[in-house]
């Protein structure tokens, strides 16, 4: 099998608050945030249409426009075209957005489309990796097999990927969701090289180990880990999968709180380091709206974390047996 590509760093920065999610940034404290990640040696850097109707990918392009393109990965999303609208849609998590609205598409040219047009908010002359965005139950309910299947199917969002890929416009393709389920069916319907999941694989759940993982490592594909502090849960917040955090979800981040206390760890850089450790994991990309926020995301994952926490966490159950453990010094 041809090695498939991944992200040049381990660390990333994600586009969700450079998209005003929860709250607004300004342009300013946006491409500092940014400026800040390439500072910090972040060289990964993922965003989105959706993140603000475009006001990610308007931002990410400001600030990346005068690196020097090779040295850096970039993927943004395929699904959803933007239509201009006036005033801009905002959409829940997102407090702002540009004067756009959002417009599903899953066939092979839209999501040829989704990139032409992505490729006009940056003004870059490529990006690295493509996510079939929100292609998730989660997302539709009971709608989400009619999306599937167009999304699979003949003249749909899997084969324009495969067509992107083999063209050269694209050098890796795959899914960008917050559940398993979906990765699972395109690795069985399709040949995708990398999956952007978020949520699944944190100190809270390690769902992917079950299936998810082996069979990425059988297809030699990868993963990258969004959201490895489920919606800030992990370092502090309130929301846990973009909603309020529920009492038994609180209840397991008190027992995760007290061990880290007792091994007088940060548990905001167990939960960072903790994801990649995973052999299938290429990267973790915690979200950041301003340069500080960046800065301490890069900290923590140097931070040195004892054995002798993780190894608590396992023999109280908080960290499956299978699960990968962080070797004592975290990789960038």
């Amino acid at each position: 099998m041809n090695q498939r590509y991944q992200p040049i760093t381990r660390l990333g920065l994600g586009g969700t608050g450079l998209g005003d999610m929860y709250h607004t940034t300004s342009d300013a404290a946006a491409i500092a945030t940014v400026d800040a990640a390439w500072e910090a040696g972040i060289r990964y850097f993922d965003t989105a249409p959706h993140y603000g109707a475009g006001l990610s990918e308007h931002r990410f392009g400001q600030a990346l426009r005068k690196r020097p393109r090779h040295e850096y990965t970039l993927s943004t999303k395929v699904g959803r075209l933007l239509a201009p609208h006036m005033p801009g849609e905002i959409e829940a998590p997102f407090v702002g957005a540009l004067p756009f609205k959002r417009v599903i598409d899953y066939t092979a040219d839209g999501v040829r489309r989704a990139v032409e047009d992505s490729l006009q908010r940056l003004a870059l002359g490529h990006i690295d990796i493509a996510y079939v965005h929100d292609l998730s139950p989660d997302m539709f309910g009971k709608e989400f097999e009619h999306y599937y299947r167009i999304a699979a199917g003949k003249g749909g969002a899997f084969e324009g990927m495969l067509k992107l890929r083999e063209e050269g416009s694209i050098k890796a393709w795959g899914l960008g969701v917050n559940t398993v389920d979906p990765c699972l069916r395109a690795l069985r319907d399709s040949d995708p090289d990398i999956f952007l999941l978020a949520g699944r694989y944190t100190l809270m759940e390690t769902t992917p180990l079950q299936e998810l993982f082996p069979l990425c490592a059988r297809r030699g594909a990868h993963v990258v880990l969004g959201g490895p502090f489920n919606s800030g849960f992990l370092a502090g917040g309130e929301h846990y999968d973009y909603q309020p955090a529920r009492p038994e979800q609180h209840a397991h981040r008190e027992r995760l709180r007290q061990v880290a206390s007792r091994h007088h760890v940060d548990l905001p850089a167990a939960a960072l380091q903790f994801g990649v450790a995973h052999p299938v994991v290429a990267a973790t990309i915690p979200g950041a709206s301003s340069p500080e926020h960046l800065r301490r995301n890069a900290t923590l994952m140097h931070i040195e974390i004892p054995a002798a926490f993780w190894e608590a966490l396992r023999a109280e159950g908080l960290v499956p047996p299978e699960a990968p453990l962080p070797p004592r010094k975290a990789r960038t």
